[in-house]
């Protein structure tokens, strides 16, 4: 059991250590940090059960809404809403980047979970797979929908919410196509593998982008303090 734990958990603080550690500023708080992850791990059983509810009653009947629907809908509303009520007005959510942090810390901590569950189930000898897809996929889903949130945070109302739409539909989007790729392609891995490069490659570059946005921030607020 001690080693599925770990198998379960590793990746999922490996990846978040890593987003941590490219925030190039004001570190964020650990305490909140840890506590968004498990927000995000607490989210996981409403979820698996609503998902459980929709299957049962045959609300969901096909490859695209099981997809789209239950698993990328669900997932990644439940994500937003939890970073929209307990994070988004919270005083250290203090710069751009703050949004990548926190939005991968809520998207790994349900991702987290959902591992452990799975190799429980199904053993450990799934654990390095799945760290490669599920658990660096959500990560990569809360990066975007957490750049998305930075950007809302310190636009102007007018732009607000456009950014807030674009945080909750864009790692929707991703979602369910990845989902969709595993239920549909017999041939997966020939879909997948460019998808994920495709992913890692959109989520670096909100990184960067997001430090940038913080970047310019700080040269803004410093030479508003010299004037």
């Amino acid at each position: 059991m001690l080693v599925i734990l770990s198998a379960g958990i590793a990746p999922g603080l490996a990846l978040l250590s890593y987003f941590y550690l490219r925030d190039q500023y004001e570190a964020e708080p650990v305490a909140l940090v840890f506590k968004t992850f498990m927000y995000g791990a607490l989210i996981t059983f409403p979820i698996m059960f609503l998902q459980y509810v929709l299957e049962v009653e045959g609300i969901i009947g096909s490859n695209w809404s099981t997809a789209f629907i239950s698993s990328g809908f669900l997932e990644e509303f439940f994500k937003w809403f939890i970073l929209m009520f307990a994070i988004f007005q919270h005083v250290d959510f203090n710069d751009p980047y703050d949004g990548i942090i926190y939005g991968a810390s809520v998207s790994l901590g349900f991702a987290t979970v959902e591992n452990i569950l799975y190799l429980i189930a199904n053993g450990v000898e799934h654990a390095f797979g799945r760290a490669l897809l599920p658990v660096s996929s959500h990560a990569l889903f809360g990066v975007i929908m957490g750049y998305y949130l930075g950007k809302a945070k310190f636009s102007s109302k007018e732009e607000r919410r456009k950014w807030l739409f674009l945080a909750m539909t864009i790692p929707f989007i991703l979602h369910g196509t990845y989902n969709y790729i595993f239920l549909a392609e017999t041939n997966w891995v020939y879909y997948m593998v460019p998808f994920m490069l495709f992913l890692w490659w959109l989520g670096l570059k909100k990184v960067k982008s997001a430090n940038r946005l913080t970047e310019n921030k700080y040269k803004t607020e410093l030479e508003n303090e010299i004037i």
